[in-house]
């Protein structure tokens, strides 16, 4: 078996199996992959539609159950399961397109080292609509070509061949199964966010670990946000960056001193309330700069949420 794909769930049902359907349309051999579903504690019909999927599915599908215990926890439990020589972890909200496994094999194939990885390109399903604010998350140069992408940044590895841990985004990412047998991600992240950055970062300083860059690997994005989905994330993401500050201080990830002067000044209500206002004035100018302040008061609130826990 030469790659596994891994794919956490959770009260996803209709979602994935969009898909598992996209995953049985890949220009390879059949033979040649796996998927494995952990459904991660769903409480919808997950269960039933992967039971009655596996009987028409025209790949190997294996599918297992646990206690909701957050992504990463369904990943270390995917690979364990796995028998691909490589694991690509595909969100379940992500469709992969017809070439999408077939790229990352080929990378693979050119850079067979075990600290070898590869990053594919993720971007919005062409049947959403996308809205400023789910642009803003996408775009890592949104502000002043510095600030922004919240969710992806791949506008800042144009032109690039590689990546390092900042975009170790598990969507869809594939590496050797060896080094994650080795490496697995940190219990200790049990909410949203930051505990692939974590492993990525652990990689690069343990392992030398290579990310290779191939937009070629495409994955489409079906996951429509809306501005209550935008606040639950940076909250999370606070939350999970307090994990990671303890861990790695060095990396000063958590604002302080006048950094966090500064960034409580953007963030504050009269700020936020004024930039609100500009933006209906002049959208083109301001609606960035809005979500940026707003991403960062969700953000900071986060961080003083896990302090007061």
């Amino acid at each position: 078996m030469q790659i596994s794909v891994v794919i956490p769930t959770y009260n996803r049902c209709d979602v994935l199996q969009r898909c598992l359907e996209a995953l049985g349309n890949q220009k390879i051999d059949k033979s040649s992959y796996e998927v494995v579903v952990i459904n991660d504690g769903s409480q919808d019909q997950t269960s039933a539609m992967l039971k009655n999927f596996q009987k028409t599915a025209p790949f190997e599908l294996r599918s297992f159950t646990q206690e909701n215990k957050g992504q990463g926890m369904a990943r270390n439990f995917g690979v364990e399961q796995a028998r691909g020589d490589s694991i690509l972890f595909l969100g379940d909200d992500v469709f992969p397109d017809p070439d999408c496994l077939r790229e990352h094999m080929r990378i693979h194939h050119l850079h067979p080292e075990e600290n070898h990885g590869v990053l594919g390109f993720v971007s919005w399903h062409p049947e959403l609509q996308v809205t400023p604010l789910m642009r803003f998350m996408t775009l890592g140069g949104a502000i002043f070509g510095k600030f922004g992408g919240h969710q992806f940044a791949y506008d800042l590895l144009e032109c690039r061949r590689s990546a390092d841990y900042r975009f170790f985004y598990t969507a869809n990412i594939s590496l050797k199964r060896n080094i994650l047998l080795r490496h697995k991600f940190d219990p200790w992240f049990s909410g949203y966010g930051w505990e692939d950055i974590e492993l990525g970062y652990r990689l690069e300083q343990k392992e030398h670990f290579v990310l290779h860059y191939n937009p070629y690997a495409v994955g489409l994005h079906y996951h429509p946000m809306n501005e209550s989905d935008f606040e639950r994330r940076m909250r999370a993401i606070g939350k999970s960056v307090h994990i990671f500050d303890q861990k790695y201080p060095e990396l000063h990830k958590v604002p302080r001193g006048r950094k966090k002067v500064l960034l409580s000044m953007i963030s504050s209500r009269p700020a936020v309330g004024l930039l609100k206002t500009l933006k209906t004035v002049s959208p083109g100018l301001f609606e960035d700069m809005y979500f940026y302040a707003l991403s960062k008061r969700y953000f900071l609130e986060g961080l003083q949420e896990t302090n007061k826990e």
